[in-house]
């Protein structure tokens, strides 16, 4: 294996990643910020002033900015609310029950069964991840229809169950192929729940055939590429502390005996083709819209979903590039077996430590 030494910071790194449409920030991200912060003391996952330091300096309220710049300030709160549960309970699978594939199982299916419509059984195993979850999806499924519903439930089943394949990957021996270790980590990465709220945030929910046919779910798949490459370049030097190997530029750097460097630029390049490659398909999908005579509103939709999917990308790169979370902190924050202040939230965990 080649030097997995740092050979640049995150904002030189994503330099190598060329996205023609720019980020935008919706401006009252604090606002939000604010909310998230108050609704993670209320569940009791962020406790004393180092934790709420820790985990303000990380600016996640400005990843929701630039994936949603137009939503109304109630949804922004949401999806702030949403993706600070996420990086939480992803934060809890860097230290040894990450490694436990039979412990990730326990604690995804709790969170699972909080997306029924049943309520709580009396007496049943719980934990502040789980209750704080079943909170968020009575909020986000309200007053929406079933066919957003059913959608946004596969794609978080789908999310959450892949900490189990990431955890058996921890554990195997030999390294998937990239092509492999694409196809789970396309939903490890939580894109499509993601674009699930740019449906939540219009107040539309896309036809079936629609958001399941080509070219649209190419598309998607496109975009999380993008951004699964984004994230792996700008955390590397994160996973290697952490010792993790779900990661796209430590799949090459084992694969073929290169360089980080060497690597960083693979992964760029793989990026940037699949950027030209969304660009050619939006070509693409105007066209056949355009010949089919698409209802003025739905095509609305249609553009407004595309647009979506370009502020995820354009988004998650300007938040990369600026959030603590990937700089000298963030990597000392998880080094030498150490983890978040927040990641001993499961029951079992906190007996253990």
């Amino acid at each position: 294996m080649g030097s997995t030494g740092r050979v640049r910071s995150a904002r030189t790194r994503t330099g190598l990643i060329d996205l023609p449409f720019p980020a935008r920030r919706h401006p009252r991200h604090e606002r939000a910020g604010r909310h998230t912060l108050d609704w993670l003391h209320r569940f009791g996952m962020l406790a004393g002033e180092q934790a709420t330091a820790e985990y303000d300096a990380m600016g996640l309220e400005r990843l929701m900015a630039y994936f949603y710049p137009d939503a109304s300030d109630a949804h922004l709160a949401l999806a702030t609310d949403l993706n600070a549960w996420f990086f939480v309970f992803d934060d809890q699978f860097d230290g040894p029950l990450g490694k436990s594939p039979d412990g990730v199982l326990r604690q995804v299916d709790t969170v699972l069964r909080t997306m029924g419509d049943a309520p709580p059984v009396p007496g049943e195993v719980t934990n502040r991840l789980a209750e704080s979850f079943r909170d968020l999806w009575q909020r986000v499924t309200a007053d929406t229809p079933l066919l957003w519903q059913d959608r946004f439930r596969a794609h978080w089943r789908a999310y959450l169950t892949a900490y189990h394949w990431e955890a058996l990957n921890r554990t195997r021996s030999g390294t998937l192929s990239l092509p492999g270790f694409l196809r789970g980590r396309r939903d490890s990465i939580g894109v499509q729940p993601c674009l699930d709220l740019v449906e939540r945030c219009g107040g539309y929910t896309l036809p079936k055939e629609l958001h399941e046919g080509e070219p649209l779910a190419e598309m998607r798949e496109i975009t999380a590429d993008v951004v699964i490459f984004v994230n792996d370049m700008v955390s590397v030097d994160k996973e290697l502390a952490a010792g993790d190997v779900n990661n796209s530029v430590i799949i090459l750097l084992r694969q073929e005996m290169c360089t980080v460097e060497q690597a960083l630029r693979r992964v760029a390049a793989l990026a940037n083709a699949r950027v030209a490659r969304f660009q050619e398909l939006t070509v693409e999908l105007g066209a056949s819209l355009d010949a089919t005579g698409l209802a003025k509103e739905l095509r609305w939709q249609v553009d407004d979903y595309v647009d979506g999917m370009r502020a995820l990308m354009s988004g998650n790169l300007a938040w990369s590039r600026e959030t603590a979370r990937y700089g000298e902190a963030g990597i000392a924050a998880v080094s030498e077996g150490r983890q978040r202040p927040w990641a001993q939230l499961f029951p079992e965990q906190a007996a253990e430590g």
